[in-house]
């Protein structure tokens, strides 16, 4: 039986005689934007990345001082990826490419240099979501063009690829087609590769070699036709310290937290906002969950049922924690 968590948000009621502070706790860090996505936790600077994916815009939120900076790119901006080699380096997908970005969080954006371009069959996709291996290679995908309104998507119009130092000309394909390459982790015993392409409502598992770098016998992990209780369709996610897995459920206004080795669903995380599109465990404790929102596809009522729509949440006490995220190893400099 899974547990549905009741939240304080931004509410003194949280802090009324009697509160339980073990219990957990969100709280709203950042204004709306139209399409929050991909948070990605730099520990080297206690700085979260993420990014506006269709005003070109990646942000810094500084842990500190709860600051938040951002720099303009020229297209539809996803992922941020931090580099292994040079903490003011930041791998990002723009349009259908892959650039590295002289970006230190704080300063002004300095050079730009395009690294890889894919997907050139489909020349109105876009690339979607992505991370790095422990090796630091990118993991990448693409996605068909969504009618913004509707969120309607051309079907098998995206494709899911490798990227490494070698192969930046000619990177790998891994899966496709893909309807909406999402989200995507790896168990702490690195053999264990979890994807999902959000129109399949299935979270899927993938046996994974490290040496190689490649994934082999795909199965279902989660399946949402198993909750009819659910809304929603799966979209970004991270994995915690005990390999469960923190989903963002689209048009669901939940985060998910599964058992994916039992393909059991242990807890719904029910947020201010209703297109939740992906997770990050981040802070100096790596125990805080940041999750981004959307707010691009509501009417103008649904805004005023979600006002909160389109922010950066913070969810505590939730007694989990994750593990240090990787860092893409493509370049050094520009």
């Amino acid at each position: 039986m899974f547990k549905i968590l009741l939240l304080c948000f931004l509410s003194w009621a949280c802090f009324s005689d009697g509160a339980d502070f073990d219990h957990p706790a969100i709280y709203q860090l950042t204004e709306p934007v139209d399409h929050a996505e991909e948070p990605t936790w730099d520990g080297r600077k206690n700085i979260l990345f993420y990014v506006d994916i269709h005003t070109g815009r990646v942000y810094s939120y500084n842990y500190e001082t709860t600051e938040v900076k951002f720099i303009q790119l020229d297209g539809e901006v996803t992922p941020v990826i931090p580099s292994e080699n040079n903490d003011n380096l930041l791998i990002v997908g723009l349009n259908r490419a892959v650039l590295a970005v002289e970006w230190d969080g704080t300063n002004e954006l300095g050079r730009q240099k395009v690294l890889s371009e894919v997907s050139q069959e489909f020349p109105t996709s876009r690339v979607n979501e992505g991370k790095a291996d422990k090796q630091g290679r990118l993991w990448i995908g693409t996605m068909g063009v969504e009618d913004q309104t509707t969120g309607i998507v051309d079907p098998d119009a995206g494709i899911f690829y490798k990227i490494t130092k070698e192969t930046l000309d000619n990177p790998t394909v891994e899966i496709a087609p893909v309807n909406i390459s999402n989200g995507l982790a790896w168990n702490a015993a690195n053999d264990k590769f979890y994807y999902v392409d959000s129109l399949t409502l299935e979270i899927a598992e993938y046996d994974y070699n490290d040496e190689s770098g490649t994934i082999s016998n795909r199965r279902v992990a989660f399946d949402m036709r198993d909750h009819p209780e659910l809304a929603g369709h799966p979209d970004g996610l991270t994995i915690d310290e005990d390999d469960n897995l923190w989903v963002a459920i689209y048009k669901g206004g939940v985060v998910l937290k599964i058992n994916p080795t039992e393909r059991a669903l242990l807890q719904v995380l029910a947020l201010p906002a209703r297109d939740i599109t992906s997770t990050m465990w981040g802070g100096p404790n790596l125990d805080i969950l940041f999750v981004t929102t959307s707010r691009i596809s509501l009417t103008e009522e649904e805004r005023l049922i979600y006002p909160a729509a389109g922010s950066v949440f913070a969810v505590t006490n939730l007694n989990a924690k994750g593990r240090p995220v990787f860092n893409a190893n493509l370049i050094d400099s520009i």
